[in-house]
């Protein structure tokens, strides 16, 4: 990654809150273009970081640069070249979809409104209902249009804040969709989520909990950096297999994934040391699988420290 790449860099934010830090010593490098997830619980501080990485948000110490300006002194600049996507719907309810783009578009001072609406209404798919009332739109509706208010004024970075919470699987993928034509463009994208399904869908992702970075890596490299394995087994019996299973040397966490478990270990043999007893079991299934980004998190999670006990 050159740095002529990168147009997010900061290193050392931190932000604090009375006695509580919500966000500790976070670095950060993004490259143009990219999706970069920020994976966690609610409350991990998420969206903190992401305010401050992108200068809506004065943080308490750290540095950095996000599209060419200093996050501290030149943070108005910045929010000029931002598309922010808050988590609960912020538009005007009693508002056609055309109403509220055209709001928009006048707050922002954009030349040839009209045209500009127009191509904002056929990009979402938001034509045909240009002249329906906000507040009677479902989720998905809602979430169509939030994100072409965002996009009107031609963003170099959009924030989308939990983006996708309360909509139907339908129009989250619908929605990921679009993200990734607006990636292909060279929009650079920060998107905060709890949703694993969505994390594989980003070039990069984070993960975070209270107000700690644990990772970040390239999706596809993430497990990988981690270097868990994984049994899975299904079968009768679980309950009482997890029992005794529990607290043995290899294994590091056992997780329930439907009508399966998750066995997971830091050192392949020792792991499979420790599930091999219970191979000749005949109402147990066992298959060797790679990890996935939920048990990497559970694992992540498992060594974190509450910062507001």
């Amino acid at each position: 990654m050159s740095d002529a790449e990168i147009v997010i860099d900061v290193e050392g934010l931190t932000k604090i809150y009375g006695d509580k830090t919500v966000v500790d010593d976070f670095d950060l490098k993004v490259p143009r273009g990219a999706v970069y997830g920020f994976l966690g619980p609610n409350g991990s501080g998420k969206t903190t970081t992401i305010r401050m990485v992108c200068g809506l948000l004065t943080p308490n110490a750290g540095s950095g640069s996000c599209l060419g300006y200093d996050v501290i002194d030149e943070s108005s600049q910045i929010k000029k070249r931002v598309g922010y996507m808050t988590q609960k719907f912020s538009l005007w309810e009693d508002l056609t979809i055309r109403e509220n783009l055209d709001f928009v578009a006048r707050m922002y001072e954009i030349d040839e409104r009209k045209a500009k609406v127009d191509e904002a209404l056929a990009e979402l798919g938001l034509s045909a209902r240009a002249d329906q009332l906000a507040g009677s739109l479902s989720g998905g509706w809602k979430q169509r249009l939030a994100l072409a208010a965002c996009m009107l004024h031609d963003p170099d970075l959009l924030l989308l804040d939990e983006p996708t919470a309360g909509v139907d699987p339908k129009a989250r993928r619908e929605f990921w969709d679009t993200i990734h034509i607006l990636a292909d463009r060279g929009v650079t994208i920060l998107v905060s989520t709890h949703y694993m399904d969505e994390a594989v869908q980003c070039d990069y992702i984070a993960y975070i909990a209270y107000g700690k970075k644990l990772i970040d890596a390239p999706s596809d490299k993430l497990v990988d950096q981690v270097g868990l394995s994984t049994w899975r087994v299904e079968g009768t019996g679980l309950s009482a297999l997890t029992k005794k299973l529990e607290g043995a040397a290899g294994i590091e966490q056992i997780a329930r994934f439907g009508t399966a478990l998750h066995i997971t270990g830091l050192d392949k043999n020792d792991l499979k040391q420790a599930v091999m007893p219970f191979f000749t079991d005949a109402n147990l299934t066992w298959i060797e699988k790679k990890p996935g980004l939920e048990e990497v998190f559970i694992y992540l999670m498992s060594g974190s420290e509450d910062n507001f006990q």
